[in-house]
C-alpha cells in the first residue's frame, strides 16, 4: 500500500520519526490517514518517565498516541465507510495516533459531526470525552458547592468547564503556568493559584473559612499532588483522582488524615471502552454546537517529524506558555 511516517519510542524520553510499510488492515478495524493527533499527559508519563509503559524497546509504532482525528480510506468494519471523517479514541497500548495511516478497531472511533469547526478543535473532543466519563461514572451533585481542581492541562481545564456548568458556586484551580491559569477564568474557575508562588492550603482555607473544599478533583498525576489533595478537603468530602499515575511504584498517602476526616474518593479509567461511546459523542456535540470554545487550549502544532520536540515541550510547557500541544501530517 505504499510507505508511511510513522514515529517509535525508542528510550525513555526519546522519540523518533520513521518510514515504514502502510500496515494491513484485520476484520473489524478501519485504516484512517491521520491529520491531527494530540499529546495527552499520559503519553508524557509514558514517553518521558517510563510510567506504564506496555512494550519493550523499540516500542511498536505510533504508541502510545490515542487522541487522533482522520479520514477513512479502507474499511473492514460495519456501519463504518472510506471516506468519513472520524475522532479516534484506541487504548493506549495498541495506539497508533502518533502515525500518518493508523489503524483502528471499529468500537474505537466515531463520525464527526457536521461543523465548520477546524479539525484540530474537534480533536479535542477525546480529552474532553474523558471527563465527561468520568463525570458519569462517579457522580456527584455539585449545585452549590465549592470546588477545587488541582492541575489546569487540558483535562483540568474541562473539569473547570463542567463543574461550573453543572452548578459549583465556587471553584478554586491550582497550576504551575498562568498561560492555564488566564484560560481557567475564561472557563469558570473563580479563584487561581499559581503553585509555584502560592500556597494552595492557605487559599483554601481563606476560601472555605478553614473548613476546606466540599470537592476536589486531582488531574496532575503527581505523587505530590495526590498526597496534597486529601488535605484541601472538608470533612466528609470527596476527592475525584483523575490524574494518571506518574510512577509505577507505590505512593504512600496521608491516610490518617483521609480516615479522620471520613473522606470519599474514587478514580476511573478506561472511557474508551464505554459502550456507544457516549461521552465522546457528547463532546462532540458541546464543542460542534459551540457550547465550549476550545480554541484558547490550541497553543502549539508541531509537524510529524519533529515528535520529539513536541514530547519535550509538552512535558515542560511553563517558558513556552503551552497548553494542549498537538501533531499534524500535512
Amino acid at each position: 500500500m505504499g510507505k508511511m511516517r510513522a514515529t517509535r519510542m525508542i528510550d525513555v524520553g526519546r522519540m523518533v520519526c520513521e518510514e515504514i510499510d502502510i500496515p494491513p488492515v484485520a476484520d473489524g478495524q478501519v485504516l484512517i490517514k491521520s491529520e491531527m493527533a494530540s499529546i495527552c499527559g499520559s503519553d508524557l508519563h509514558v514517553v518521558m518517565m517510563g510510567a506504564g509503559l506496555n512494550h519493550a524497546f523499540p516500542c511498536p509504532h505510533g504508541y502510545p498516541g490515542h487522541e487522533g482525528i482522520g479520514q477513512i480510506v479502507e474499511s473492514k468494519a460495519a456501519g463504518l465507510e472510506e471516506g468519513q471523517h472520524v475522532l479516534t479514541f484506541p487504548n493506549p497500548v495498541v495506539g497508533e495516533c502518533f502515525n500518518e495511516y493508523q489503524r483502528v478497531g471499529e468500537n474505537y472511533c466515531v463520525p464527526l459531526p457536521e461543523s465548520d469547526l477546524p479539525r484540530a478543535h474537534l480533536l479535542m473532543a477525546q480529552q474532553l470525552g474523558t471527563v465527561i466519563y468520568a463525570m458519569r461514572k462517579h457522580p456527584r451533585d455539585i449545585l452549590g458547592e465549592t470546588v477545587a481542581v488541582m492541575g489546569q492541562g487540558s483535562a483540568g481545564l474541562f473539569w473547570t468547564y463542567l463543574l461550573k456548568r453543572a452548578g459549583a458556586a465556587q471553584i478554586v484551580v491550582s497550576d504551575l503556568s498562568d498561560a492555564r491559569l488566564s484560560v481557567s477564568s475564561q472557563y469558570g474557575a473563580d479563584v487561581c493559584v499559581n503553585a509555584q508562588t502560592d500556597s494552595l492550603h492557605a487559599v483554601v482555607g481563606d476560601v472555605t473559612g478553614g473548613n476546606g473544599v466540599d470537592y476536589l478533583v486531582e488531574a496532575v498525576g503527581r505523587a505530590e499532588t495526590f498526597r496534597e489533595s486529601v488535605d484541601h478537603v472538608r470533612m466528609d468530602g470527596g476527592i475525584m483522582w483523575f490524574g494518571l499515575p506518574s510512577v509505577d511504584a507505590d505512593i504512600d498517602m496521608r491516610f490518617h488524615k483521609f480516615f479522620r476526616k471520613r473522606l470519599h474518593a474514587a478514580s476511573t479509567y478506561g472511557a474508551q471502552d464505554e459502550d456507544g461511546a457516549s461521552s465522546f459523542r457528547e463532546a462532540l456535540r458541546l464543542i460542534s454546537t459551540g457550547e465550549i470554545d476550545v480554541s484558547p487550549l490550541l497553543s502549539h502544532v508541531f509537524p510529524i517529524e519533529e515528535i520529539d520536540e513536541a514530547m519535550h515541550l509538552a512535558h515542560e510547557p511553563h517558558d513556552a506558555q503551552a497548553l494542549k500541544v498537538s501533531i499534524e501530517f500535512s
